[in-house]
């Protein structure tokens, strides 16, 4: 059975030759979640593919876990575990996720000029965490509402980011937002402040979402970073 769950915005023949920007919805979400932007976003020339997370969400990773992907249909799905203050049991969880999304993308990426994340919320962590484990598969990232995981030193390739090497990044939140907690907006800070560059945007009045501006600012970035 095939384990991945894939919305694309293109039929499989107009695929090849275009430009991949990969979807990855926040924790509780679905594939079909973040498809809803591409209206607002450079169609052609683009390819959008929307990955289902590999867990139900609430699903407690056993720690001796040698995968991220658990079988079975829920409301929600998670990329690993969560505790209100974002955390997860241990750092294994978050590479098996990363591994988990890199087996579905290695092998296809030959097949398009470039490849993008963009994240939502715990979205934006694997964006992030995707690049930063392999950083010569990604042109840029688009987070949203989100941030960068702390730790994964030895996993991590973060030292690869530097000079006119750094990850290419958007970052878009709210000044408002009640979910993504203080700590890890520091380390995030920190994080892009050393690695990335990065194109920062502090929405007025924006909780844990998306703002219309925003759309304007990501089809913008979109199109200047990946398609220029």
């Amino acid at each position: 059975m095939n384990q991945y769950l894939v919305e694309y915005s293109k039929a499989e023949p107009f695929r090849r030759g275009t430009h991949l920007v990969v979807l990855l919805h926040g924790y509780g979400s679905h594939e079909r979640d973040l498809l809803g932007l591409t209206p607002y976003l450079p169609s052609e020339k683009v390819t959008y593919a929307s990955v289902r997370a590999p867990q139900p969400v609430g699903y407690q990773l056993p720690a001796d876990a040698g995968s991220a992907y658990v079988q079975g249909s829920a409301i929600g799905y998670q990329w690993w575990p969560l505790n209100q203050q974002l955390e997860t049991v241990g750092f294994t969880a978050i590479e098996l996720a990363v591994d988990y999304l890199l087996d579905w993308l290695e092998p296809l990426a030959a097949d398009y000029k470039s490849v993008t994340l963009l994240g939502f919320s715990q979205g934006m962590a694997v964006a992030t965490s995707v690049a930063r484990r392999r950083p010569e598969l990604i042109t840029a990232v688009v987070g949203l509402s989100g941030y960068a995981v702390d730790g994964g030193s030895d996993y991590f390739r973060d030292a690869e980011f530097t000079g006119n090497q750094k990850l290419q990044l958007f970052w878009g939140r709210g000044d408002s937002d009640p979910i993504i907690t203080a700590e890890k907006i520091e380390f995030t800070q920190q994080w892009v402040g050393e690695y990335a560059q990065v194109e920062q945007e502090l929405y007025p009045g924006l909780a844990h979402g998306i703002a219309a501006q925003e759309l304007a600012h990501i089809s913008a970035y979109l199109s200047e970073k990946v398609l220029g």
